[in-house]
């Protein structure tokens, strides 16, 4: 896998200012892909195009990111996490200002798709983590910046409602621009380089093989209930066969994009697993919430609030998921993380457990919300921590890049399957199903990390 350049962690003079920069990356990446869900509506009319048509200004960034994940990850283990960290960033704030002197959908798209390819950095912040902080400050830091993903998530809808609401659509952009040549300026002055590197020579074929796979797979998920029958077959078909022919070559070649032998060690695979499950089980309140919050109280089962409300009742669940990063981190520090992992599926399945029955009062839907975010902090602050304990730190961005691609998948399934489950059952009882789903998966989650080894030592390669 390469020659390992600097193993032992340097000392950092500022951490703590490294951990927030780092964390406020994460969370800025977050932000920008939920930034366009209030204007989803407004695209046909905004754009001169067709529902469909615009539907790809969310599907290009999926893909994109689904791409950019592993690529960038690879990418940092061999020349620079802070490098990697950097280009990512500037992804941002280019594909940002793309989108903001965009007036047509094509440009739009192309903006979308290269704010898409910043994805990665949460898995190189978390690498980062590792690499430069005391072993002491580990588990709190790496929790945090993983929290960071469900943190902008819920903050973007609330800040993009009123961004709309009060200005023109184009502002959300400039916004995303500003707020990630903020960050990338605090990354080139407070964040070192990490020291830890692989080197070696980049996998071509292996990111062509993988990208081909992603696209097909994702592709036919999100276009699962749009596309004929024998289309999403054939993209899913296709999938299995590349993904199958990239496994041949991933075995076989000497340094190759991902380290297959190193993602079946029971531990990395068991986490990947899990992670996917609980990915699943954690966007399943983001297609819910929102139509019970938005829909007219005439028919019954709406709340007839608007979007800025909408967003309103979730944003405790990012608050909570932020403040539950250092209690994740004190758990896996006493129990490990997989003791973590698994009570945070368990207070996810019981949040959705609650809300089969509480769907009635925005105060219950806040409440819903509030819990599921506590669980999601608690599970996505251990998943780090499984990853790390059990692959050498020269792999440590490639390791975490892949978990994050599996948390991606894990939700454009469930996208997949709610949109399904919303389409062919009646409402309310599709909102009931879905939360009865969500509710399943989150114990499905908990079986499968109960098999995770409970202790596993940071290995090292000598």
């Amino acid at each position: 896998m390469g020659r390992v350049l600097l193993e032992e962690t340097r000392p950092v003079t500022r951490p703590n200012v490294v951990v927030a920069v780092l964390a406020l990356g994460g969370i800025t990446v977050s932000l920008m892909q939920t930034l366009v869900i209030p204007l989803l509506p407004r695209f046909p009319a905004l754009l001169d195009s067709a529902p469909g048509d615009t539907a790809w200004v969310i599907t290009s960034t999926l893909l994109a990111s689904a791409v950019a994940t592993p690529v960038i990850g690879r990418l940092g283990d061999m020349f620079g996490k802070r490098r990697m960290l950097i280009v990512s960033l500037l992804m941002v704030v280019v594909g940002s200002v793309i989108a903001a002197l965009s007036y047509s959908l094509v440009p739009l798209i192309v903006g979308r798709v290269v704010q898409g390819m910043a994805v990665g950095v949460i898995p190189l912040g978390i690498s980062i983590m590792r690499d430069e902080l005391p072993v002491e400050r580990l588990a709190g830091a790496t929790a945090l910046m993983s929290a960071s993903l469900g943190v902008g998530g819920a903050l973007g809808l609330p800040a993009a409602a009123i961004l709309v609401e009060q200005s023109d659509w184009h502002m959300l952009f400039w916004t995303s621009a500003g707020v990630g040549a903020l960050v990338l300026a605090a990354v080139l002055v407070y964040v070192p380089e990490s020291p830890v590197r692989g080197g070696g020579r980049f996998d071509l074929l292996g990111a062509v093989g993988l990208s081909v796979a992603l696209i097909c797979l994702l592709l036919g998920v999100s276009k699962a209930s749009e596309w004929s029958g024998g289309s999403v077959t054939g993209l899913f078909v296709a999938a299995a066969a590349v993904l199958g022919a990239w496994g041949w070559w991933e075995l076989r070649t000497r340094q190759p994009l991902v380290d297959l032998r190193t993602t079946v060690r029971r531990q990395v695979l068991l986490t990947n697993i899990s992670s996917l499950v609980f990915a699943f089980a954690m966007f399943a309140q983001s297609l819910v919430l929102p139509q019970v919050l938005q829909l007219p109280v005439a028919t019954g089962h709406g709340l007839g609030q608007s979007l800025l409300v909408t967003g309103l009742v979730l944003v405790p669940s990012g608050l909570v998921m932020m403040a539950t990063a250092p209690v994740a981190a004190r758990i896996s520090n006493a129990r490990g993380p997989r003791a973590t992992l698994i009570l945070g599926a368990l207070v996810v399945a019981f949040g959705y457990g609650i809300g089969i029955f509480m769907l009635t009062a925005v105060w219950q839907l806040v409440v819903i919300s509030a819990v599921i975010g506590a669980g999601i902090g608690l599970g996505y602050g251990a998943m780090p921590a499984l990853i790390m304990g059990a692959v050498p730190a020269s792999e440590t961005a490639a390791a975490n890049s892949l978990n994050s691609l599996m948390r991606a998948i894990g939700t454009s399934v469930s996208s997949a399957v709610a949109g399904v489950v919303l389409t062919q059952v009646g409402v309310p009882f599709s909102f009931q199903l879905i939360m009865g789903l969500g509710a399943a998966t989150a114990l499905l989650a908990v079986v499968v990390a109960a098999f995770i080894p409970s202790a596993q030592p940071v290995r090292t390669v000598s």
